[in-house]
């Protein structure tokens, strides 16, 4: 089997990261996870992805000031150094300019702690909590130049019980993004879920 050569793009402890990490070492698994890159020297998960012998690197975006293109430039040369074939934003808390967006369309995948296109953007659990819904849950989907806007590859939803809080609600939705983004990831590097040409948005 040849796999698909995978980067996972974090800013943080990357708990999604580690979740595609563990599913990606089944033999049967399509994709290979090749680099692990944080825009943040400092970011946890960078030492996870060490342990787990995958290469890393780190694009901080502080030395390019308000240049984003050029920090994406950086990172797009490091990713184009490994190989890379898909890309999965796993924490990455940068908002990517249209350049990147386009030049990785159809192999740029985001998780979003929200069933969308309810709660795009930040503080999801809260809002939730706040509109009374009696569902929430987590959507995987392929990044488009509008945020959280792009076509939906997987969703999966948690009830939303008496008394939960953000903490409560986040861990429950947590455990749905672990589960759920191995499984797209699975889905796009088989050719099973794709962006369709001209595609931007599926609201």
């Amino acid at each position: 089997m040849t796999k698909k050569r995978v980067a996972v793009l974090i800013s943080g402890r990357g708990s999604n990261m580690t979740a595609l990490i563990a599913a990606a070492k089944a033999p049967d698994y399509p994709a290979a996870i090749v680099l692990v890159l944080s825009n943040l020297p400092d970011a946890a998960g960078l030492v996870h992805a060490r342990q787990a012998e995958i290469a890393t690197a780190v694009v901080d975006h502080r030395a390019f000031g308000a240049d984003r293109e050029a920090f994406e430039r950086a990172l797009d040369a490091r990713l184009q150094a490994q190989g890379v074939e898909i890309v999965c934003l796993a924490g990455f808390m940068r908002l990517l300019t249209p350049w990147f967006v386009k030049r990785w369309s159809g192999r740029l995948l985001n998780i979003h702690p929200a069933l969308l296109p309810q709660f795009k953007g930040l503080h999801t659990h809260r809002r939730a909590l706040a509109a009374g819904v009696s569902e929430h849950g987590a959507t995987v989907h392929f990044v488009v130049p509008e945020m959280d806007a792009g076509p939906i590859i997987l969703q999966a939803a948690v009830p939303v019980i008496a008394g939960d809080t953000e903490a409560t609600l986040a861990a429950r939705v947590l455990e749905v993004e672990h589960r759920i983004y191995p499984q797209a990831l699975r889905l796009v590097a088989e050719g099973r879920a794709a962006l369709a040409a001209g595609e931007t948005s599926k609201q």
